[in-house]
């Protein structure tokens, strides 16, 4: 009976190791490329950050959101999560990133997500950011080292909330 828990223990401990091992998606890493560069990611000592991503194509009609969450803690139990706009046109990616916030699951309920700041837009994004992060919380963790993150894919550029707006002229 032992022997089976252990056998059953291991194998667990290899599939969580295998899956957060797996190679990022490449949409992933550009994604992160532009929260880094327009500077959204808190700095860290670590030689790699650990994230995690969902791609909603049904939220809004005829856009696409790439959810990403940037775990702060080696549980998961804390990190950032984003709202990007994705778009793409002749072989190129445009990441548009238009919300952000700190979030912590509950020790109690692993489904309840709140936010130390809530963000931008009220309950209807809180709720959209909320299921976001649970459904990562069912996928594979990616790890990224903060090297790759230190400039943009060609092929991607990168847009945000925070950039000045140009005046408009009259």
């Amino acid at each position: 009976m032992k022997e089976v828990a252990l056998s059953a223990l291991l194998l667990i401990s290899m599939t969580v190791t295998t899956r957060s091992q797996e190679r990022p998606p490449q949409l992933l890493v550009q994604a992160v490329q532009c929260l880094q560069v327009k500077q959204f990611l808190p700095r860290s000592k670590s030689t790699k950050l650990a994230f995690g991503y969902f791609l909603d194509e049904k939220s809004y009609t005829g856009d696409k959101v790439i959810y990403i969450v940037n775990y702060t803690t080696a549980t998961r139990s804390k990190g950032l999560v984003f709202a990007v706009f994705l778009t793409e046109h002749n072989g190129g990616r445009e990441f548009n990133i238009q919300n952000n916030a700190s979030f912590i699951l509950s020790r109690n309920d692993a489904s309840e997500v709140s936010f130390a700041n809530p963000p931008l837009g009220g309950m209807w994004t809180q709720e959209h950011l909320s299921f976001a992060v649970k459904e990562i919380e069912k996928r594979p963790q990616f790890a990224i080292t903060v090297k790759k993150l230190s400039s943009v894919d060609g092929a991607a550029s990168c847009m945000a909330y925070t950039d000045p707006q140009r005046k408009r002229e009259k």
